[in-house]
């Protein structure tokens, strides 16, 4: 994939003039703040989506492969991979569907709640996602674009404004153990 051409001014930079000349000054670093973020995304996607294309994985499907290889048993209730993933039921029922049509999850019948399912992880599921991991790794989060001190401050951050607007709470301390 060529590179795109490097444009000759920030568009968002401008975008920014443009917000001020127009009276909208109290708006415009918000302005900023988000479209950079925006597309600071889609600057990282590009890079996620050129890591998994070898793979056949889209980012929504690395990631519930990924979810369920984190589990002991490579098996996890549907209900607790919509939750974890933080996406419309409908994207995760979607994802979970493709998934097993090409035979990297399959469903089975939750043990304790007959309405409910269990994502199972399957042999080729697991191969493909330790492999779709190791490129990621080595060609993405390896080396995000940043250095270690300006990731380690963006992660703050971003964390920070995502516990702001209520995404997650600091855990409860739990007590030692005996």
């Amino acid at each position: 994939m060529a590179a795109p051409k490097r444009l000759p001014v920030d568009p968002i930079a401008e975008a920014k003039r443009q917000w001020i000349a127009h009276g909208w000054e109290p708006a415009a670093a918000g302005m900023t703040a988000v479209t950079s973020i925006i597309r600071a995304q889609q600057l990282m996607f590009a890079r996620i989506d050129t890591a998994l294309r070898p793979f056949g994985l889209s980012f929504a499907r690395y990631e519930l492969l990924r979810l369920l290889g984190f589990t002991r048993e490579g098996r996890m209730p549907m209900a607790s991979a919509i939750a974890r993933l933080q996406v419309h039921p409908t994207s995760v029922t979607n994802t979970v569907d493709r998934l097993a049509r090409d035979g990297l999850v399959s469903r089975e019948p939750h043990p304790g709640d007959g309405r409910a399912a269990m994502l199972v992880l399957t042999d080729t599921g697991r191969e493909l996602v330790e492999r779709a991991t190791a490129a990621l790794n080595s060609e993405v989060f390896e080396d995000p674009g940043l250095t270690d001190a300006d990731t380690t401050e963006l992660v703050r951050i971003i964390a920070r404004f995502r516990k702001d607007a209520g995404d997650f709470t600091d855990p409860k301390p739990q007590p030692e153990p005996l």
